[in-house]
């Protein structure tokens, strides 16, 4: 589904990305895991071509995406929920879902009513503004917005920041239902336990490479590379 070899991303003279490599396959929900300020979102931006690789290779289903513009990327299958939610506050929720619909490639498309099915509070809120709903409500609206683009690969960055421990479970319980639809997802995140919880494959992001690839289970055994890059101590959440 996605292969990234030896990304370097800049800003200005800023070597954020220094030779990030890491592969996503089809149908599984991987995660890249890591402390604040280690390249996480850098890497989600170079991906969605919003902060361009200067070096390196980026992949989706054979496609070179690497030089590519935001808009090419998008219509190639890649879709980003922003870490920060970035929902139009100014616009309804059904307004939000409306400016980012786009075809579906193949099989069943995801809809306006069909994610309002996914999240019957979105469609109860359809005409309030996004500054009328609550920080969970405005991330199952992002969630939502990138779903009516239709992607093959759905980038989440930090989808739980902010949110209470229900409604974690709740975005945890979307990303397996999302996995079962044949979705793949990229979920970048800081909550290790979260992630471990629902990943089918782990790697461990430091100073803008990764360090540490795994299955979930064998990533939560390891107690250095926990406590090391992730701030996990004694194998506790």
């Amino acid at each position: 589904m996605l292969e990234v070899v030896d990304v370097h991303t800049y800003y200005g003279d800023s070597h954020v990305l220094q030779g990030t490599t890491l592969r996503a396959e089809r149908g599984q929900v991987t995660a890249v895991l890591g402390r604040n300020g280690v390249g996480k979102t850098t890497l989600c931006r170079s991906l969605t071509g919003l902060t361009p690789a200067r070096r390196g290779r980026i992949v989706i289903e054979g496609v070179d995406v690497t030089r590519m513009p935001a808009h090419r990327i998008s219509e190639v299958g890649i879709s980003l929920v922003p870490q920060g939610r970035r929902i139009f506050v100014s616009l309804t929720v059904h307004e939000n879902l409306q400016i980012a619909v786009h075809a579906a490639k193949s099989g069943k498309a995801w809809s306006i009513d069909r994610v309002f099915e996914l999240f019957p509070r979105l469609a109860e809120r359809r005409h309030h503004g996004g500054n009328d709903l609550s920080g969970g409500e405005q991330q199952m609206l992002a969630i939502a917005r990138a779903l009516v683009a239709n992607p093959t690969l759905l980038v989440m960055d930090e989808p739980t920041e902010g949110l209470a421990p229900a409604v974690v479970s709740e975005v945890g319980r979307l990303i397996q239902q999302l996995r079962e639809d044949g979705i793949s997802v990229l979920l970048v995140e800081q909550n290790a336990a979260f992630a471990v919880d629902v990943a089918d494959a782990t790697h461990v992001m430091h100073q803008g490479t990764i360090v540490h690839s795994a299955a979930p289970e064998a990533l939560w055994k390891n107690e250095e590379i926990k406590s090391q890059y992730l701030g996990v101590p004694g194998g506790k959440a």
